[in-house]
């Protein structure tokens, strides 16, 4: 762990020892060293046992594979930001890289953290950073209420979770995950544990987020920079996941009747929000709800908590946060163009840019889940679990299936077919950075399609 984290906070005075016109090439280089030396992460995932780097940081098969996709996604998203910089002075351009590699630094230790109470504490650490993001360096005058939307919905679960846990510490005597699963605690079906239940779980759902808690996450992606849209899609929602699965074994056996709601939510949400991206205009905002969509199914399948369901939720966990980062970086090459999100405004784009249609053509198909993707191996062990546990699931998830590959098709046609728009008369060429970036997203899911136990989130 050491080994990782020594190194990002060696980045930070970094930042302004190197010279101005080195900054994007000694970052770039120095964190995709770092995410190349996460990949010794995996190694956990194939044992039983935890590996433990000290009493309050620890990695296991569940944490290892988001632990790796915080690293790899940092020289991604500077790579990313580099044309949105480009007119900032070097003061600014370095803040937004001590943000960035903040942000990394508060990723890795909630995913690593054994302590529930540190794990809280850097939940909220990520939400400052960013903030900074989406209400500095936004594009419009509203990413300031979608910063207000961000924040507020964020700290209304928050409160409830910090008093839960400081209940369960008081209750047994300490907050390490470990200790917890050997001395569960007992609960009753009273008002005071179903309450403390819904505490628990709330600010996690929000961080999903759940169908109904939905409404911050559109504002923040459509408002945001491309680094905050890919880190945002990408790791952020995950710690929601991670969190309802690190939580759910302490609220047993209230979880079979008290799960319900959340249940018919998550799955209606995956129907209804991929009905929402058929009428989108925005390419940010339909890729946005196309993220709650599939985190929907997240959701529902870690309620159910079976082992299939664990390996469903981390595997498309994983998928989505490659797939959903990969298509904000092509939406934000068309948005660099043509100056606009609007769908119908940046059509014919397979004339102008075929390489780039390329890569919107794999994103796309990723999206829907197309063999031999790690995405479908996702979907479809969720869609199992979840038939396992009640068959009328079936008619929910396999809608949302199809929904989801209706609108992924929509935006493909209609972002690279039809008539180029009368008022483009010159476009900039692609760069050699925009292809590389989206090679190094495509890249660690055509591996994982070869070895996809390594992100299974279960011992294999």
């Amino acid at each position: 762990m050491l080994k990782i984290l020594l190194p990002t906070f060696m980045l930070l005075p970094t930042i302004t020892l190197c010279k101005p016109k080195q900054l994007w090439s000694t970052m770039s280089i120095n964190t995709f060293g770092i995410a190349l030396l996460s990949m010794q992460w995996f190694k956990p995932s194939q044992e039983l046992t935890m590996s433990f780097s000290n009493y309050y940081m620890s990695i296991d098969y569940i944490s290892a594979p988001l632990l790796t996709l915080s690293c790899w996604l940092t020289p991604l998203t500077i790579l990313a930001s580099q044309n949105h910089l480009i007119t900032e002075p070097i003061p600014r351009k370095q803040t937004f890289t001590f943000i960035i590699i903040l942000l990394q630094i508060s990723l890795v230790l909630a995913f690593s953290a054994t302590e529930l109470i540190m794990f809280f504490i850097m939940f909220e650490a990520t939400l400052i950073p960013t903030l900074a993001i989406i209400t500095r360096w936004g594009n419009q005058m509203e990413r300031l209420n979608a910063g207000t939307y961000f924040l507020f919905y964020t700290l209304i679960g928050s409160l409830p979770l910090l008093i839960a846990l400081l209940s369960l510490q008081n209750q047994i005597g300490t907050l390490s995950t470990h200790m917890i699963q050997l001395n569960q605690p007992t609960m009753s079906n009273t008002w005071a544990h179903t309450t403390w239940w819904f505490a628990l779980l709330t600010a996690f759902m929000i961080k999903m987020p759940l169908y109904g808690l939905h409404l911050w996450l559109p504002k923040a992606h459509v408002e945001a920079p491309i680094a905050g849209s890919m880190i945002l899609a990408a790791v952020l929602l995950k710690l929601g996941g991670y969190g309802i699965i690190r939580i759910m074994p302490t609220l047993n056996p209230l979880s079979k009747t008290l799960s319900y709601p959340f249940m018919v939510l998550a799955l209606w949400g995956v129907i209804m929000t991929g009905s929402i991206c058929l009428r989108q205009t925005d390419l940010k905002s339909l890729i946005a709800y196309s993220s709650v969509s599939h985190m929907g199914l997240v959701i529902a399948a870690t309620l159910t908590q079976t082992q299939w369901a664990y390996t469903g939720a981390i595997t498309l966990m994983i998928a989505h946060g490659l797939t959903s980062s990969m298509l904000f970086c092509l939406a934000n090459t068309n948005y660099e163009r043509t100056h606009s999100r609007t769908l119908l405004l940046a059509r014919n784009m397979q004339l102008l840019y075929p390489l780039m249609s390329l890569w919107w053509l794999l994103a796309s198909l990723a999206n829907m889940a197309i063999p031999p993707t790690i995405n479908l191996m996702g979907e479809l062990t969720i869609i199992t679990s979840l038939f396992n546990w009640s068959n009328i699931t079936i008619l929910m998830t396999g809608s949302g299936t199809i929904i989801t590959a209706t609108y992924t098709l929509y935006m493909l046609s209609t972002t690279q077919w039809g008539g180029t728009p009368s008022y483009i008369k010159t476009m900039p060429p692609t760069h050699t950075r925009e292809h590389l970036l989206m090679i190094l997203h495509i890249l660690p899911m055509t591996l994982l399609v070869m070895k996809p136990e390594l992100i299974w989130g279960t011992f294999c």
